[in-house]
């Protein structure tokens, strides 16, 4: 089973409310809101998408490449646990 699968409703729940931040941009864009004000909505939407991309990079890696959780080489989990902290930094 797939780890998008496994966790599919949570990871649903994320795009819709990415979806509904998009919609309050477009209706503060047709509102003619503030710039300011715009530009922090799509400051909220580049983190949350941000944020998903991060968790299926690590969900990608413990489900496909290793899980350092249950591998029983000390070297190989501990290099793909810092390969999800390195991940997670970046993305930050």
């Amino acid at each position: 089973m797939s780890h998008t699968i496994k966790h599919q409703a949570k990871l649903l729940a994320r795009v819709r409310r990415m979806k509904g931040q998009m919609e309050a941009i477009e209706t503060a864009l047709l509102a003619e809101a503030p710039c300011g004000d715009v530009l922090n909505m799509v400051a909220s939407v580049r983190g949350a998408i941000t944020g998903l991309t991060a968790e299926l990079i690590e969900d990608h890696i413990r489900e496909h490449v290793v899980n350092p959780d249950r591998e029983e080489n000390p070297e190989r989990a501990r290099g793909a646990a810092e390969l999800i902290d390195v991940i997670r930094s970046y993305l930050k």
